[in-house]
């Protein structure tokens, strides 16, 4: 797996993660929600630069202009709920793309520590030969991405799969590096090195769910 990870460099971006991060700004939900569209806008945007394209001729007014534009739209795909603002942040710039939807959560059975990943909803276009970019806020442990990879792939194979996160662990992606095919490339803002107890990044940012859009009952 090919890993671009943005805190490295000196950006703007790393702006947007330290406010995801700050219990005092976290309070404020739709900031919250904005700071992660805007770093699926950035790494949206650094992710098109590995895209195919082609010449057309753009017609305006006064002539026209040879401009290179996008062979094909990929395929967006977002796990539901905490990945939505990131998933609009994507939106805003691959706007003519098709989208997936798919629900993915922790469930822990008889409310133990373990838990298990359940995969319950899928919406999707064919993902035969298109270039699939998978967004998800949180990479911790990196089963719940795996898993659903896995079940997208019942809806056609990829040619090439991306997947941009906000804040990952070290642990998760050594374990997608496992589960996802070699040459995909990994568009994430920040690499933190450990995961809690509780299979949460440290320091990582809470429940990026919860924080976008309000707490839930537990399952």
């Amino acid at each position: 797996m090919i890993v671009h990870d943005f805190s490295r460099t000196h950006s703007i971006l790393n702006h947007f993660v330290a406010e995801l991060r700050d219990v005092e700004i976290q309070k404020d939900r739709m900031r919250f929600r904005k700071n992660l569209e805007r770093i699926g806008e950035i790494l949206g945007y650094e992710l098109s630069k590995t895209l195919d394209y082609c010449i057309t001729e753009v017609n305006s007014p006064l002539g026209v202009k040879p401009t290179e534009l996008l062979k094909q739209q990929p395929v967006l795909c977002t796990i539901l709920r905490a990945g939505l603002p990131l998933h609009q942040g994507m939106m805003n710039f691959f706007d003519k793309a098709e989208t997936t939807f798919v629900s993915a959560f922790r469930h822990h059975p008889n409310g133990e520590k373990e838990f298990e990943i359940v995969v319950e909803y899928l919406a999707t276009p064919s993902l035969e030969n298109k270039t699939l970019i998978i967004s998800d806020p949180m990479l911790a442990t990196g089963e719940s991405l795996a898993n659903v990879y896995e079940v997208l792939l019942s809806e056609g194979k990829p040619k090439k799969v991306h997947i941009v996160a906000a804040i990952g662990s070290k642990p998760g992606l050594d374990y997608i590096s496992t589960k996802l095919p070699e040459n995909t490339e990994l568009w994430i803002a920040s690499v933190d090195d450990i995961l809690d107890n509780h299979k949460y990044i440290v320091p990582g940012l809470g429940d990026a769910g919860d924080l976008a859009f309000g707490k839930k009952l537990s399952k």
